[in-house]
């Protein structure tokens, strides 16, 4: 069974790869009517190392979603392709073969987890070592000489000739730090205190975990201008919490905090009234030209998906390089535009399928620990592309964060590749039969020979 399985995900791998070449020969056939000179390199490349965490997979976590790799490689490699496309017209800006060699460190980083990390379960014991790093990681940029402000935000650090995003490496701690604390906890936190309108609220002294937890999310709201960190982890820490309570009461009260907190703050500050100001009102002409926190990135993303429409321009035959970050905040504003509403469901529907396989895995999953972890790392990669696709098409503030596997940059690719290595982990642990069940499968087919 495990045989079929892997010769099927192989299949699936091949396919997603075929799409993406498919997909690259388009630009150059639409640009000049030619296919990319570079088109057997980059194919060789992204095969080469599909191919590679494919033996990976298979020789150390045999039994994992056979959906999920290849997903992920189909997302990755329109990531590549939108990222050469974008090259063509900004060549300063977008580099593949940068992207390229992010994509192989990532899938190292996602080998080498599979390779160390035999049983998951390891990090409940790392609990709150967990915890702690992760908000060293997010304290750090804001040291006065290695934290670095790019683009208003200051959720940089430069390491050498290197910027990296500490913020995205947080991330994976921290979701560890929310699983193995919740399971400790979670009776304590399950139990009701007084009835307000058919909703059992919680206890007051349950409250500071919660509040702690809003005051960090606040403090990197404030202090490094990141609305995307900021939601994206107090996001994180309400729906693990309900997870592990099933109280409403809880989501209630996060709603609220994060409400109030985001709108005093943007009282306060600048930066965040900013992002309201543009959010409420972007076509206002005065928001548009404005020097500072201008509504002008946001506008002419709509502008480009709008000129896609339906069916899009067609890859290598729309405007990218009138979309600012087009490569990286904005690259989806820019895949709508050159495939238009058609393509931006159809990969919508791939980011659901890899989210739904991850929360197959926490239903499947045997211990508390594992449910947790995998239903936390499927929401932060649900909630991920629900923030920064709801920004650019101004459904909520923009938020700076990027879309996962597509953005250019490596802090999020790699922090990326490290959450799927968890969840094929786990998967592989939750997939897996019992002892005597392989044993015998493996005599059944000795005889069947």
């Amino acid at each position: 069974m495990t045989a079929k399985r892997r010769g099927a995900q192989l299949v699936m791998l091949a396919f997603a790869v075929a799409i993406v070449m498919v997909a690259y020969a388009s630009v150059g056939l639409g640009r000049n009517g030619q296919v990319p000179a570079g088109m057997l390199t980059y194919g060789l490349g992204l095969g080469g190392l599909m191919l590679a965490a494919y033996f990976v997979l298979a020789k150390f976590a045999p039994w994992a979603d056979p959906l999920v790799l290849p997903l992920v490689t189909l997302v990755n490699g329109l990531g590549l392709v939108m990222i050469y496309r974008i090259e063509q017209s900004a060549p300063k800006l977008a580099s593949a073969s940068n992207q390229l060699f992010w994509t192989a460190l990532g899938v190292v980083m996602f080998s080498v987890t599979l390779i160390v990390l035999r049983d998951h379960r390891a990090l409940q014991r790392m609990t709150y070592t967990a915890g702690f790093v992760g908000l060293g990681l997010l304290i750090l940029p804001l040291l006065p000489l290695l934290g670095k402000e790019i683009n208003g935000a200051r959720i940089w650090i430069g390491v050498g000739g290197f910027s990296i995003q500490p913020g995205e490496f947080a991330k994976l701690a921290l979701v560890i730090f929310f699983a193995g604390y919740l399971v400790a906890k979670r009776d304590v936190l399950a139990l009701a205190g007084r009835r307000l309108l058919l909703i059992d609220l919680p206890r007051a002294r349950d409250l500071g975990p919660v509040l702690i937890t809003w005051v960090v999310s606040v403090g990197v709201l404030v202090m490094e201008k990141d609305l995307g960190t900021s939601l994206l982890l107090f996001g994180a820490f309400i729906a693990m919490l309900y997870i592990a309570t099933q109280r409403t009461s809880w989501v209630l009260i996060g709603v609220l905090l994060f409400i109030g907190g985001a709108f005093v703050a943007g009282q306060l500050f600048s930066h965040v009234g900013a992002r309201f100001d543009v959010w409420l009102n972007p076509s206002s002409q005065a928001l548009y030209e404005r020097d500072f926190g201008s509504s002008y990135q946001l506008m002419q993303g709509l502008f480009g998906m709008g000129s896609g429409g339906i069916l899009g321009t067609g890859l290598g035959q729309g405007h990218p390089d009138l979309i600012p970050l087009s490569f990286s905040d904005f690259i989806f504003p820019a895949t709508g535009e050159e495939l238009g509403l058609t393509g931006l469901m159809a990969l919508l529907m791939v980011y659901a399928l890899i989210v739904e396989r991850g929360l197959r895995t926490a239903i499947a999953a045997r211990d508390p620990f594992s449910k947790l972890l995998a239903g936390g790392i499927s929401f932060i990669l649900a909630w991920q592309v629900f923030i920064i696709v709801g920004g650019v098409t101004n459904l909520i503030p923009l938020t700076g964060l990027v879309t996962p596997f597509m953005s250019q940059g490596g802090s999020a690719l790699l922090a990326n590749w490290i959450l799927i290595a968890l969840l094929v982990r786990m998967s592989d642990a939750a997939r897996r039969p019992p002892p005597q069940a392989i044993q015998d499968e493996g005599l059944t087919q000795v005889f069947q020979r």
